[in-house]
């Protein structure tokens, strides 16, 4: 099912929030936003012609195969193997498989490369980007929806019912590798089209079951945010890191349209996260057409509405000898400067070496955002490949559901190999973006902060 919807004007009329709305805008494509939850309703009054919504749609249909042709020969014989079929109808184990594991790591590993491994454990990991105990977690997440019956239940080469473990992995991997159905299903024997509904199954029921590793934090978690990142780049009452980039994909030529092409001339769709110390995703908006600036997409998400009515980052605000310092989080030059989002200097009149020093230390909390982005593309990598038509209003959906596993392993502390994450940056070959706009108390801000900087360093010498 989709989750969320968005606004695509800055003049978009809101009314009290409610939950799980689905709003189309042309091209046929579900923006979504994920932090608490809850969606604030939005009036359709006020979209620009060339991105209204077309409609409303409910929740996605998975596509089944269709039930093989009844035989002609004989309508006894078809009776008999009727009865018969379903007196032995196969059920879903109640023990978990690991039959599937025993024939996907013989196959694995004695591929090439296979003996960077130094054991299964590290294998598995490799291959699913999670710990067994986590995986095990996730299946426990999604059992209930995945629990596949006659006549719809998805079989393997073998005639047997798929488990809900070896649905799970062949999603995952599908998931993590970026490879094709056709590769994927080869490793696990199955076809390409049971890769695609399991696939997506898997997909619609960690989206639904898996919303509490996704919110924005209660009052006491933010506090302990906040303690990391003043402890960690001096900077008080900062709430977070946000950053955006590009899921490339080709499209067919009567989708290719200017919307979605960005800047690089790749046709792509964002996603803009604003993450905690940790690189956990604390708010996501996705759906919208690579063709937008990232500053645009901000203020067509859930946070800058909730951000400007006061609505969020609105906890205690800090009085400083230099001023009054509210909550606000980072984000590069790309973004306005806004009392609750602060970007780094570009020219000041302040001192040299204190505008340098605020930079240095705004870079270091910004970068946090980078690395998730790097971490996420890198640990999902059908993210960070180029999609081969995709069904845009699928993308969200599949875009959301890899950021709920990238917390989720931060959440069960699991620890990914270290060359999981990109190794270079997550929208490599993108020339970075530039956003003028300086709002009044935004600047002033800026300023306190930096003379707080400056006096933070002081004292610490003189100790």
């Amino acid at each position: 099912m989709y989750l969320g919807h968005k606004f695509i004007a800055s003049k978009v009329q809101c009314h009290p929030p409610i939950t799980f709305i689905h709003s189309l805008p042309k091209p046929n494509t579900i923006p979504t936003q994920l932090s608490s939850f809850t969606f604030p309703r939005c009036s359709e009054s006020n979209f620009p012609s060339s991105s209204k919504p077309t409609g409303s749609l409910g929740c996605p249909k998975l596509s089944l195969m269709a039930p093989p042709k009844k035989s002609k020969k004989n309508k006894k014989d078809g009776k008999l193997k009727k009865c018969k079929s379903s007196s032995v109808a196969p059920v879903e184990p109640t023990a978990p498989d690991s039959e599937w594991w025993d024939s996907f790591w013989q196959k694995s590993s004695s591929n090439p490369g296979s003996s960077l491994w130094k054991d299964e454990e590290e294998g598995f990991k490799h291959f699913f980007r999670v710990s067994r105990i986590t995986f095990d977690y996730i299946c426990s997440i999604v059992r209930e929806d995945l629990v596949s019956r006659p006549p719809s239940g998805l079989i393997n080469i073998e005639g047997r019912l798929l488990s809900v473990e070896k649905q799970v992995a062949i999603a995952m991997r599908r998931l993590a590798s970026g490879e094709s159905q056709v590769s994927v299903g080869a490793a696990f024997g199955v076809g390409q089209s049971t890769v695609s509904q399991v696939t997506w199954r898997f997909i619609e029921a960690l989206e639904e079951r898996a919303k509490h590793h996704l919110k924005w934090p209660d009052s006491n978690r933010m506090d302990e945010i906040k303690s990391k990142f003043e402890a960690s780049f001096g900077l008080p009452n900062c709430c977070g890191a946000i950053d955006g980039t590009h899921i490339i994909m080709t499209l067919p030529t009567v989708q290719a349209t200017d919307d979605w092409c960005d800047p690089e001339k790749n046709y792509s769709m964002l996603l803009q996260g604003t993450v905690d110390h940790e690189l956990r995703f604390l708010d996501i908006v996705t759906g919208w057409p690579g063709g937008m600036t990232l500053s645009r997409l901000l203020k067509c998400s859930g946070l800058f509405k909730l951000c400007e009515s006061g609505n969020r980052l609105n906890g205690n605000v800090r009085t400083l000898p230099e001023g009054e310092i509210r909550e606000y989080v980072v984000g590069g030059v790309c973004y306005p400067l806004l009392s609750w989002l602060i970007t780094p200097y570009e020219s000041s009149c302040l001192p040299a070496s204190s505008v340098s020093a605020f930079n240095v230390a705004h870079e270091a909390a910004r970068s946090l955002a980078v690395r998730a982005f790097s971490q996420l593309k890198g640990t999902w990598r059908i993210l960070s490949k180029v999609m081969w038509r995709p069904d845009k209003r699928k993308l969200p959906s599949i875009i959301l559901v890899c950021c709920l596993l990238h917390n989720i392993i931060i959440d069960r502390g699991d620890i990914l190999h270290p060359d999981v994450a990109l190794s270079g940056h997550h929208d490599s070959g993108y020339g970075e973006q530039c956003c003028k706009q300086v709002d009044p108390s935004g600047r002033t801000m800026r300023e306190n902060l930096v003379k707080h900087w400056q006096r933070s360093r002081k004292t610490a010498a003189s100790d």
